[in-house]
C-alpha cells in the first residue's frame, strides 16, 4: 500500500504516520492488488481529525473521524474501514450469487424558474476518469464516499452517461443519458 500523507492546521510527526501506515497497512491484506491511501491530519480546538480514502481497483472507501485524541482517531478510522471493505466484499458475492439487479426510475419534477435569476458561481472543480460500471455498483461506490450522487457510465446500456443519487425517501435514482446521444 503506498501512503500520502497531508496536513491541514496539523503538523503530523513521524511516529505518527509509523502508526498510521502500520494500521492502515493492515487493511491492505483484505484486497487483492495494491492501493494506494491517503491520510489527512487536522487539528481544531483540541479535536483531532483523520481522513482516509483508499483506492483500490477503482473502487474508492472514505472515512472521517474524529475524537481528542490522534491515534484514537486513526484507530476508529481503521475500524470503519474494515467494515466499509467487508460490507462491499458481501454485497458483492450477493449480487454475482442472485444475478441480477432491477432498476427502477421515475421522473423527477422539474423546479418552476424564479422570476430573479440567481449568479451560478462555481467554486471547486473536479476532473476525474468515468469508468464503465453497473448501476448497482455506482450506487455502493456512492454510499462508499458518502455522497448525494455518483456519475458513471452504465455498461448496461452500452457506456451511456448517467447519475445515481440518494433520494429523501431513501431509496436511489437514476438519469441516464438517451441512447443514441
Amino acid at each position: 500500500m503506498t501512503f500520502t500523507f497531508t496536513g491541514r492546521k496539523f503538523e503530523a510527526t513521524d511516529a505518527l504516520k509509523d502508526y498510521a501506515e502500520k494500521k492502515i497497512g493492515k487493511i491492505d491484506k483484505l484486497f487483492r492488488t495494491e492501493s494506494d491511501a491517503s491520510v489527512t491530519f487536522s487539528a481544531e480546538r483540541g479535536r483531532y481529525t483523520v481522513e482516509v480514502t483508499i483506492r483500490n481497483n477503482g473502487m474508492f472507501y472514505r472515512v472521517t473521524e474524529t475524537t481528542s485524541d490522534m491515534y484514537a482517531s486513526i484507530d476508529s478510522a481503521c475500524a470503519a474501514l474494515v467494515r466499509q471493505v467487508r460490507k462491499n466484499k458481501t454485497r458483492l458475492e450477493k449480487r454475482l450469487r442472485e444475478g441480477a439487479f432491477e432498476r427502477s426510475s421515475s421522473p423527477e419534477a422539474v423546479p418552476e424558474d424564479d422570476e430573479e435569476t440567481p449568479e451560478y458561481k462555481i467554486i471547486r472543480s473536479k476532473h476525474f476518469a468515468i469508468k464503465p460500471m453497473s448501476p448497482e455498483e455506482a450506487a455502493m461506490q456512492m454510499d462508499l464516499l458518502g455522497h448525494a450522487f455518483f456519475a458513471f457510465r452504465n455498461q448496461d446500456e452500452d457506456g451511456a452517461f448517467a447519475v445515481v443519487y440518494k433520494r429523501n425517501d431513501g431509496g436511489y435514482g437514476m438519469i441516464s443519458d438517451e441512447p443514441g446521444d
